[in-house]
């Protein structure tokens, strides 16, 4: 079973950092360790048993999604936690500092310090998650396609006169009937001087002939994130659009030529951002050119100048994503979702990228 196998690494790192135990309270990462999908739970993984902590909402849930010993709790989540630590004999709990709230560490460390637990181990597991294993890649495929078909779809549905609110609710409710269990983020429809906004999520500005509108969206299928952004026109491009779109159609496919094994995120965005840069837009492109995408819509690795220096790999997913932005006139972005593979890298999204000009 993949928890399993997930639940090893983990153990491997609580012993290279001479830890007993971890507490897991991060959703996406009670979810990875242990299938299950509620919250107000939480994870110890020890170094031999893993337990699952929860209320009585989620026991029958917990049981049908996983193995692990359910322990539940009727006076408190923590109380039950701390209650739990004491009969393990743990003598070092590793946490999530990136996700444990603080009220809830200064409970547990002032009554973990009671009983003489070390609990001043902070370990980020989202690098646990950073390759995606073969049934991982195949959830974010489904989620992928059925942003590709919304995509398709939308293309028939938007019209001059039409909100951008009106279109991020067709996208949204389209995928929930193809099995989008939500939005992957806050939709974003970002239209005429509005485009300018890299984050321009949808509001009641109504839609002019002759403007680019630029949607990034994405599904979520069984726990697992898509990540689209396209930019279309409604009514007749004009030059300048034209010349805008093809700048980061070509920044967006070199940056497809670009993401390989081997190379570190910064490696691969500098060529892009230059080609941006060359053509006269190098201001105009603020952002990173993409991201990790699995049970969170952002994640590691990063692609930008401020990326670190570690590696890509295969079977890592990420965002490729340059983007334009003039202000007082829009902006293009386009996005897809891409695997690494063991020679380069293999767009998921497969929604056109040539310029949609809608009639």
């Amino acid at each position: 079973m993949c928890q399993n196998n997930r639940i090893e690494k983990l153990r491997k790192v609580l012993q290279a950092n001479y830890c007993d135990a971890m507490l897991i309270s991060k959703e996406e990462n009670l979810h990875y360790f242990s299938g299950f999908t509620g919250d107000d739970t939480f994870l110890v993984i020890t170094l031999d048993n893993c337990f699952l902590i929860t209320d009585s909402r989620y026991t029958k849930q917990a049981s049908e999604q996983t193995s692990f010993t359910i322990i539940e709790q009727k006076t408190g989540l923590l109380s039950k936690t701390v209650e739990l630590i004491k009969k393990l004999n743990i003598n070092s709990l590793a946490f999530e500092g990136n996700a444990l709230i603080f009220n809830q560490y200064n409970y547990l460390a002032k009554n973990l310090i009671d009983i003489e637990v070390d609990f001043s181990t902070s370990l980020d597991l989202t690098e646990l998650r950073i390759i995606k294993d073969e049934n991982e890649i195949e959830l974010i495929k489904k989620a992928i396609n059925i942003s590709d078909e919304a995509y398709s779809h939308i293309l028939k549905f938007v019209k001059a006169g039409m909100s951008e609110q009106e279109i991020a609710t067709e996208l949204e409710y389209f995928m929930r009937k193809l099995g989008s269990e939500r939005p992957a983020f806050t939709t974003i429809v970002a239209s005429g001087v509005r485009g300018a906004l890299p984050h321009g999520v949808a509001t009641d500005k109504l839609i002019n002939n002759g403007e680019f509108v630029t949607i990034d969206f994405g599904a979520v299928y069984k726990g697992y994130h898509s990540d689209i952004t396209r930019t279309f026109c409604v009514g007749k491009a004009s030059d300048r659009q034209k010349e805008i779109y093809d700048i980061v159609l070509q920044a967006q496919l070199l940056g497809l030529k670009e993401i390989a094994p081997n190379k570190s995120g910064r490696e691969v965005d500098f060529p892009v951002r230059e080609y941006i840069k060359n053509a006269g837009y190098g201001d105009f492109f603020g952002h990173g050119l993409g991201h990790g995408v699995g049970l969170e819509i952002h994640e590691l690795p990063r692609l930008s100048p401020l990326s670190p220096t570690d590696k890509l790999k295969e079977n890592m997913i990420v965002t490729n994503e340059p983007g334009i932005y003039v202000p007082d006139f829009g902006g293009v972005r386009i996005e897809d979702t891409v695997l690494v593979t063991a020679n380069g890298c293999q767009a998921l999204t497969q929604s056109d990228k040539r310029l949609v000009e809608i009639m």
